[in-house]
């Protein structure tokens, strides 16, 4: 929500035990100065937490669409990507970045058919659809020979 992912800011809100635990593996002082006041700064504005919030979910929105509208199964989610069940996901994504477009094979699923992608700019988004669509017409014309 912050753009602060370099910075490798967050919070958990957990269990007391849960809490524990993951104090016992943290590392000391693990959060830099320049990463606190830059936390600090963000947490005071609203209006970018809004207007990132209202990208997120808009693009969240189009991307689920044009994955469905590709047939394609779609996750529901509340973050910034989206999930969805492609087959033959791992050429599908060896294509992808063969077209500069990386997205997250999700391994340990039935059996690796599931891709993550990350909800980008409209124009991000909108590259990703329209090279998924040569993807999967290239992946569907491979599998019926």
């Amino acid at each position: 929500m912050y753009g602060l992912a370099g910075f490798r800011v967050g919070y958990a809100l957990s269990h007391s035990d849960v809490a524990g635990l993951l104090n016992r593996v943290r590392q000391p002082f693990n959060v830099s100065q320049p990463a606190l006041v830059a936390a600090c700064a963000a947490l005071e504005d609203e209006d970018f937490v809004r207007r990132s919030y209202e990208l997120a979910t808009s693009g969240r929105e189009y991307l689920s669409d044009a994955l469905r509208g590709f047939g394609l199964e779609v996750i529901p989610s509340f973050g910034n990507f989206v999930t969805f069940k492609c087959p033959r996901a791992a050429l599908v994504n060896d294509k992808l970045l063969d077209n500069g477009i990386i997205v997250r094979p999700v391994f340990g699923t039935e059996p690796d058919r599931y891709l993550r992608v990350s909800v980008g700019t409209g124009p991000q988004n909108e590259r990703f659809v329209s090279v998924l669509a040569d993807v999967l017409g290239d992946v569907d014309s491979v599998s019926k020979h």
